[in-house]
C-alpha cells in the first residue's frame, strides 16, 4: 500500500509518531552537545508535535457530514490548523531567540558534536520522507491540513541542515557565538514559514477563488459544451464565480436559455453542463442559475465577465 494513498486523519498520525522520535532524537543531540543550534531545533520538534494533533482534531471535524447547523459541510475546519499552526511556529521562534541571546551573551563550549550531528541527520531523515509522502497525499486529497504540516516538516529539514553546517563551522573555527547566533537565524525561518501558513489560512476563510488554472479548465469546459450545441441553438454563460473551501470546490454561474422552452429541456440540459464541469474538474460542487435570454440577473458578483457565449446568427 503507498502511503501517499492513505487518508489525512491516518498520515497524520504518522506524523505525530514521527514527531515523538524526532523529539527524542534531538533532544539527544542537544543535551550531548550543549548546542543552542541543536536545542532550538528540538524545540521546533514540539511545535511540530503539536501541529499535527491539532491538524488531526481539525482534519476529523473537517471530515464530517453536513447537518442542519452545517448544510456546507466542515471542510474550512482545516484552515483553522494551518492558521494555529502558523502561530505555533511563530511562538516557538520567540522562544528560541530569547534562549539564542542569553547564550549569546554567555557562549558555552560544544561537547560531542559528532554524536549529536549523527542524531540531528537521522532526525532530519524522517522528517524529509514523510513531507515528501505528505506532499503527495495533499494533492490527492486537496488537503491544506496536510500541505501546511508537509511544508512545515520541510522547514525543519532544511533549518537542521543549517544548524549541521554551523556546527561544523564552530568545530574548526572555535567561534563559539557563531551557534546561538545560528539558532536566531533559524528561529528567523521559522517566523517566515510560520507567517506564510497564517496568511494562507485566512484566505481560504475569505472564500478565495480557485487557482486561474482551474477557472481556465472550467472556462475551456463550457467553450466545449457550447460547441456542441445544435446549429441555431441560443445559449450563453457569464458570471462564473469559484471559490475553495478546503477540499471542495465551488463554482456559481448563470446559463441563459430561450425564453420559450420548457423548464424540463432547460432542466436537462442544465445537468449535462454540471456534469461536463464536475468531470473537468473532480470533486466538483456546480450550481446554476437559469435565466431566460436578454434577462439579467439583479445582483451579480462583482467584476463578472460572460464565461462563454453561443447564440444563433440574427
Amino acid at each position: 500500500m503507498r502511503f501517499s494513498a492513505l487518508k489525512p486523519a491516518q498520515l497524520l498520525r504518522v506524523s505525530i509518531g514521527v514527531a515523538l522520535v524526532t523529539i527524542v532524537l534531538k533532544g539527544a543531540a542537544g543535551y550531548v552537545t550543549h548546542s543552542m543550534g541543536l536545542i532550538s531545533d528540538a524545540m521546533e520538534s514540539f511545535v511540530n508535535l503539536a501541529s499535527a494533533v491539532f491538524a488531526l482534531a481539525m482534519v476529523t471535524v473537517a471530515a464530517r457530514p453536513a447537518d442542519e447547523g452545517h448544510p456546507y459541510g466542515h471542510h474550512k475546519a482545516e484552515y483553522f490548523s494551518s492558521g494555529f499552526e502558523g502561530i505555533l511556529i511563530v511562538g516557538a521562534a520567540v522562544a528560541i531567540i530569547w534562549v539564542a541571546v542569553l547564550r549569546l551573551l554567555s557562549p558555552q563550549p560544544l561537547e560531542q558534536l559528532g554524536w549529536g550531528l549523527a542524531l540531528s541527520v537521522l532526525s532530519s531523515v524522517f522528517n524529509a520522507a514523510l513531507a515528501w509522502v505528505m506532499f503527495g497525499a495533499a494533492r490527492t486529497h486537496r488537503s491544506i491540513a496536510l500541505e501546511s504540516d508537509a511544508r512545515h516538516l520541510m522547514t525543519d529539514v532544511w533549518t537542521s541542515g543549517a544548524v549541521v553546517v554551523g556546527l561544523v563551522a564552530v568545530h574548526f573555527t572555535g567561534w563559539l557565538w557563531l551557534d546561538p547566533l545560528l539558532a536566531i537565524g533559524v528561529a528567523l525561518n521559522i517566523v517566515r514559514e510560520g507567517a506564510k501558513l497564517v496568511w494562507r489560512s485566512s484566505q481560504g476563510l475569505m472564500d478565495q477563488a480557485l487557482e486561474p488554472e482551474t477557472q481556465a479548465l472550467l472556462n475551456a469546459a463550457l467553450a466545449r459544451f457550447a460547441a456542441a450545441v445544435p446549429e441555431g441553438a441560443q445559449l450563453r454563460f457569464d458570471h462564473l464565480a469559484t471559490r475553495r473551501a478546503a477540499q471542495r470546490r465551488f463554482a456559481d454561474l448563470h446559463m441563459h436559455v430561450p425564453g420559450d422552452w420548457s423548464l424540463q429541456r432547460a432542466a436537462g440540459l442544465r445537468d449535462g453542463v454540471e456534469k461536463t464541469l464536475m468531470d473537468a474538474v473532480p470533486g466538483l460542487r456546480v450550481t446554476i442559475q437559469l435565466l431566460p435570454l436578454g434577462m439579467e440577473a439583479r445582483a451579480t458578483p462583482p467584476r463578472s465577465r460572460p464565461a462563454c457565449r453561443r447564440e444563433a446568427a440574427p
